[in-house]
């Protein structure tokens, strides 16, 4: 039965921290991660992920529906890496398996390859090696450009950007919705800091790291992806162990395009981690 889906708030160094969460409180925990969007872009799927795994997908600080706000040094990989384990600790959660896209996917290679804690992980139209940051995103790095940026600026940017992240145009409900963070100045200053901080050395200097842990890892991705190609979904899978490839029909956001398939392969690479189903 899918499982019912409820915004909770937890606290990180005083920052209240949303999140979504979806399950039983005794299924294996997972833990989902954004990027440059926010929570909501795992919300189709999460209903299904819930069936078998406690899901928490947070917002960061500064993204979504979280409070606080992002500088350029607190917006790094491996600071947010910290704010993840920082949220597991605050729900009581030890080992977790992980799910993130886009620079979430960047924040996950980190803990996989760091932190002990990652049983397994999937990677979704995620940063890998020097993927990234596209150029929308690498202007940023420019104070100039930040300081020049409006909040009406950006959210014409992103509205733009969203649409492009998937085939199937989405609605007006649906675009308000993924755009409704930006209305916040602070979490358009968060989303330019994020930008400016995007540097492909946090990823290329994990490779090494990421072979040796050789955490079981499965990429599922939007095939047809204008912003994180598959060329390098595929160049990961055959250079780093234990390492899958799922394609599924969609672009940037897949779980827009096919939530069905794409919650089926996560489903199915975590499948080791969870206990029987009894129907």
């Amino acid at each position: 039965m899918a499982q019912s889906v409820e915004r909770r708030t937890l606290e990180v160094d005083g920052v209240p921290l949303s999140y979504l969460v979806a399950g039983d409180e005794a299924a294996p925990p997972l833990i989902l991660l954004h990027g440059t969007f926010w929570s909501r872009v795992w919300q189709p799927i999460l209903p299904a992920l819930g069936e078998y795994h406690r899901c928490y997908a947070l917002d960061f600080p500064g993204f979504g529906r979280s409070g606080g706000e992002l500088d350029v040094g607190q917006a790094s990989v491996p600071a947010l890496a910290q704010v993840v384990l920082k949220a597991a600790d605050a729900l009581g959660v030890d080992k977790f398996d992980l799910a993130a896209h886009d620079i979430g996917g960047g924040v996950a290679q980190q803990l996989a390859a760091t932190s002990g804690r990652v049983r397994k992980m999937v990677l979704m139209n995620a940063v890998m090696f020097d993927s990234w940051p596209v150029p929308a995103v690498e202007r940023f790095r420019d104070p100039k450009v930040r300081d020049n940026t409006s909040e009406e600026d950006l959210l014409g940017a992103r509205r733009k950007s969203t649409q492009a992240c998937a085939i199937r145009t989405l609605s007006e409900e649906e675009l308000a919705e993924y755009l409704s963070p930006w209305q916040s100045p602070a979490r358009a200053r968060s989303w330019m800091a994020m930008a400016a901080a995007a540097d492909p050395r946090y990823t290329l200097d994990l490779v090494p790291a990421l072979k040796e842990a050789a955490i079981p890892t499965r990429l599922v991705w939007g095939r047809d992806d204008d912003f994180q190609k598959i060329a390098f979904a595929r160049r990961y899978v055959e250079e780093i162990p234990n390492a899958d490839l799922v394609e599924v029909d969609g672009k940037h956001i897949p779980t827009e395009d096919s939530p069905d398939d794409v919650a089926t392969a996560i489903l199915e690479h975590l499948a080791g981690d969870r206990p029987g189903r009894s129907d």
